[in-house]
C-alpha cells in the first residue's frame, strides 16, 4: 500500500488543524494598503512652495495622523508610513486655537494683532514633540502670506 492510511485519525486532525491555520491566516491579512503619506506630503509641498496665500484638501485614508515641521505620519489597520516634506518647516496647527482657526479660513489678523505674532505662534508651534491624533476629515493646508510673516499650516 503507497500512501498514509487516509483512515487514521491522527491525519484527519492533522488536515484540520492545518485549515484551521489556513483560514486564521487569512483572516488577519490586511484588506486595505497602509495610508499614502507621499501624496499628502505632496499637497503640502505645493502649497509651501507657492509665494501667495491658498489653501488646499487632501483626503485621508488613515485613523491616525502625526505632523512635524518636515515630516508626516499616517497610520491606519494596514500600517503606518511616513513622508519629509521638500518645503518646510511647515506648521502644525493642532495645539494653538488661533492657528487652528486661520486654517479653517479666518483671516490672520482676527486671530493675530501683527505677522510677527502669527510668526511668533507658528515658531511655538513647530518647537512641540508631534504626537499621533486620530484623523477626522481631510488634511487641510493653507499657505499664508501676512505682512512679513510667511507661513504654511497644516491640520
Amino acid at each position: 500500500m503507497l500512501g498514509p492510511p487516509v483512515d487514521a485519525w491522527h491525519v484527519w486532525l492533522g488536515l484540520s488543524l492545518a485549515g484551521v491555520v489556513l483560514v486564521g491566516v487569512g483572516a488577519t491579512l490586511p484588506t486595505a494598503p497602509p495610508p499614502a503619506a507621499a501624496s499628502a506630503a505632496d499637497t503640502v509641498d505645493r502649497l509651501a512652495a507657492t509665494e501667495r496665500s491658498a489653501t488646499a484638501e487632501h483626503p485621508l485614508d488613515a485613523t491616525a495622523i502625526r505632523i512635524g515641521a518636515s515630516r508626516i505620519g499616517l497610520r491606519n489597520d494596514a500600517g503606518t508610513t511616513h513622508a519629509a516634506f521638500a518645503f518646510g518647516p511647515v506648521t502644525p496647527a493642532t495645539g494653538s486655537q488661533a492657528l487652528r482657526a486661520v486654517l479653517r479660513g479666518a483671516p490672520p489678523e482676527s486671530r493675530f494683532e501683527t505677522g510677527d505674532a502669527l510668526c511668533e505662534a507658528s515658531a511655538e508651534a513647530r518647537a512641540q514633540t508631534p504626537r499621533w491624533r486620530p484623523a477626522e476629515g481631510p488634511l487641510i493646508v493653507r499657505h499664508v502670506v501676512w505682512e512679513e510673516c510667511d507661513v504654511t499650516l497644516v491640520g
